[in-house]
């Protein structure tokens, strides 16, 4: 079994109504035909790399190429755990956890995306709270870091509902314009205190050594 040799496969975290797992093929292809789709309004552009600006083909190509480079570059001191959010039985987005010198830092970054049919049910508080049920709980994470444009409505109130804080801002370009993104900070104490999905997390042991933890 692959898992045997790359145990991230055999990785699971489960919610009342989500599963998040490392994609397989079949998995990658609904997913590209999801960012196909489009994943946010055309009119605005809530990434700081602009992955969506372009062709739905494309967006789609470089959706399973962003994958598999995260597989064959993946180090102890410098991962990112890109999950597939399944609902029902249905891929309906990615979920991403990254960390650079974890086993020192203890802090760890996410990013996700929903297909837009599946936007607006709380499904993206839910696959967030999952990754960090994994980090705070499963790794022993200290700190989760997120951003957001200031104009991101949904992703700054998924922020706050799980208790994260403001911790500055940064000021980009996106689409020729000035941006102001967002940075917000989640400690262990306020995700202890804003615990409200109950989640599980399956086949974790084995993958220790990858996360540049011990076994």
């Amino acid at each position: 079994m692959i898992s045997h040799h790359w145990p991230l496969f055999g990785l699971r975290l489960t919610t009342p109504r989500l599963e998040l797992r490392l994609p397989r093929l079949d998995d990658l292809a609904t997913l590209a035909d999801l960012a196909a789709e489009g994943v946010h309004d055309p009119e605005v552009q809530p990434f700081l790399v602009p992955w969506t600006d372009t062709t739905p083909a494309e967006r789609a190509r470089s959706t399973v190429q962003y994958h598999w480079n995260t597989w064959a570059g993946w180090q102890p001191r410098n991962w990112s755990l890109g999950l597939v959010t399944v609902l029902d039985g249905d891929v309906v987005g990615t979920q991403e956890l990254d960390a650079r010198e974890f086993a020192t830092l203890r802090e760890v970054v996410t990013g996700s995306w929903l297909g837009t049919a599946h936007q607006g049910r709380g499904l993206g508080t839910e696959m967030r709270a999952a990754v960090l049920h994994l980090a705070f709980a499963g790794l022993g994470a200290e700190y989760a870091v997120s951003t957001a444009h200031d104009d991101n409505g949904a992703s700054l109130r998924v922020s706050r509902r799980l208790g994260y804080a403001e911790d500055g801002f940064e000021r980009h370009v996106v689409r020729g314009a000035p941006q102001v993104t967002r940075r917000l900070r989640l400690d262990r104490a306020a995700w202890a205190a804003h615990r409200r999905i109950p989640v599980e997390v399956h086949g974790l042991e084995p993958c220790l050594p990858l996360f540049g933890l011990p076994g």
